[in-house]
């Protein structure tokens, strides 16, 4: 059972985060801090102990702690994120987890970020895609020493924004995924057409967080006998950013 949930709150820079948003423009971030405030308070009623870092000022992204680092077993990869304006997030995060974990950087050509990372019982999924690549992943299946199932769709950003795995030999996926070999094996609650991205979700134990505009998608994972809790992430969504960006369990 996971303990600790590592989480920064957004920084003063945060309205200048990566984002295609079209209402990226429109971000609040007083009311984005409301909004991680109630993300952290739901993960402490899970019985999560937070590790809350300080906000970093310096990278608009840097609330995004779960791109920094993959975390399995008693091992951690520090990754190497694509855009060059994010490389700095992870030292703060390294600092911390070199209290629990033994660490490892990815190092050039190799890039990977976390949210192209999905954990499965005995194994992980590499999403091959606009911020990772296969040096990323090949590095990290031989620090972490668990076996690592790619699958490549360049023309997104991030895998967990189109797959998650909830538990339970249970998965969301999008539509596009459907037939892969790799996920054959899996109970799959596919996403409606109009929430094709609302597989960002956090799973601890049976309880799956999910955004309050999904509410299709939550009623397919209540009726798969999940407990549902849904939450505003508007500030987030608009720097493209979700649920499982905010938080590193381990």
């Amino acid at each position: 059972m996971s303990k600790r949930a590592i989480v920064r709150p957004p920084g003063s820079k945060f309205k200048s985060c990566l984002s295609s948003h079209p209402l990226h423009h429109t971000l609040n971030l007083d009311l984005a801090l409301e909004q991680h405030k109630t993300y952290c308070q739901t993960l402490t009623n899970l019985g999560l102990d937070l590790i809350e870092l300080e906000p970093d000022n310096q990278y608009p992204d840097a609330c995004f702690v779960e791109d920094t680092v993959v975390v399995h077993g008693n091992k951690a990869i520090i990754t190497r994120m694509a855009k060059e304006s994010r490389r700095g997030e992870s030292m703060k995060v390294e600092e911390v987890l070199s209290e629990f974990k033994q660490i490892k950087s990815v190092v050039e050509p190799g890039t990977l970020e976390g949210g192209d990372v999905i954990h499965f019982p005995y194994s992980l999924l590499c999403g091959i895609t606009q911020r990772s690549n296969h040096e990323g992943a090949v590095q990290m299946e031989e620090w972490l020493e668990v076996p690592v199932h790619c699958i490549e769709d360049l023309n997104i950003m991030h895998i967990k924004s189109h797959l998650t795995y909830l538990g339970r030999n249970t998965i969301l996926l999008n539509p596009r995924y459907i037939g892969n070999p790799i996920l054959n094996s899996y109970n799959q609650i596919v996403l409606p057409n109009e929430e094709s991205h609302s597989a960002n979700a956090v799973a601890i134990d049976d309880v799956v967080l999910m955004s309050i505009r999904h509410k299709k998608t939550a009623e397919l994972v209540k009726a798969a006998g999940f407990e549902v809790v849904q939450l505003d992430m508007s500030e987030f969504e608009k720097c493209d950013g979700a649920l499982t960006c905010l938080s590193i369990i381990i």
